[in-house]
């Protein structure tokens, strides 16, 4: 049995005004900019009033609505996946996949929802919290993280390839290159370690297709300082005091 950890508080004075978009996102509800777009279409209340208007602030003690549910700042949970292949990162799949969320079923009461996306096939490091505010830190292009990957291709893959890789290569949606890139393994030239902080859709794949290799694993081994270090594949476990610490204050590459 896991023992959930208590992470400090951010927020010491209970008094003090924060945005709207702020506290929403603290209470786990969606990220800011979503909280924005709710604000404008009117479905939160604030004290018995539908608010529209951006940039409003409030208190703890307010009354705030979402859809005429009352919203309580919830206490904030962190939980590191080792997602395995053949399920996908949503928190619900109309089709009735099985999803990333069948295997942190048993982490904790409140609800928390995937930072970023690993395609169905993607194995590795994913996040899952309900903090809103620091899941929109680590998603938001401006501050795009570091992210490394082992790559296993259909065939060896060249070193003029690796070295393309490198300084850039054109893709439909533009041009996109590694931070760094070497062979995984000293003895199998098909195995790759890429460094990238790109967050596009399906980056790493479309890479290597575009030199003619079929991705035949893929496996995030780094995000955002996190590593999947003793986690077997399909298992999770807490964040660390320390790693929570780390994310808040953007302490990493």
């Amino acid at each position: 049995m896991k023992k959930q950890i208590e992470y400090k508080e951010l927020l010491t004075d209970p008094d003090e005004p924060i945005r709207l978009n702020k506290f929403l996102a603290n209470a786990g509800i969606c990220s800011r900019r979503e909280a924005d777009e709710f604000i404008t279409a009117g479905v939160v209340s604030v004290n018995g009033e539908i608010v529209t208007e951006l940039g409003t602030k409030v208190k703890r003690s307010d009354e705030v609505k979402f859809h005429d549910q009352p919203v309580n700042i919830e206490r904030k949970v962190y939980v590191l996946l080792n997602k395995p292949k053949d399920c996908v990162t949503t928190s619900d799949d109309p089709q009735e996949r099985k999803t990333v969320m069948d295997f942190v079923k048993g982490a904790c009461k409140e609800r928390i929802y995937p930072v970023g996306r690993l395609d169905r096939n993607t194995t590795g490091v994913l996040l899952l919290t309900n903090d809103g505010d620091l899941a929109s830190k680590l998603t938001h292009p401006k501050f795009l993280k570091k992210k490394i990957y082992h790559v296993y291709c259909d065939k060896n893959v060249t070193k003029a390839d690796l070295d393309q890789i490198v300084q850039g290569i054109t893709l439909d949606d533009g041009e996109i290159h590694a931070d760094a890139i070497s062979y995984a393994s000293d003895t199998d030239k098909s195995q790759v370690g890429i460094e990238i902080h790109s967050g596009k859709n399906r980056i790493v794949r479309r890479i290597f297709e575009s030199l003619g290799y079929r991705v035949i694993k893929l496996d995030r081994v780094y995000f955002a300082g996190l590593t999947k270090k003793g986690l077997r594949r399909g298992d999770w476990r807490y964040l660390t005091e320390q790693e929570v610490a780390m994310l808040r204050m953007g302490s990493f590459e």
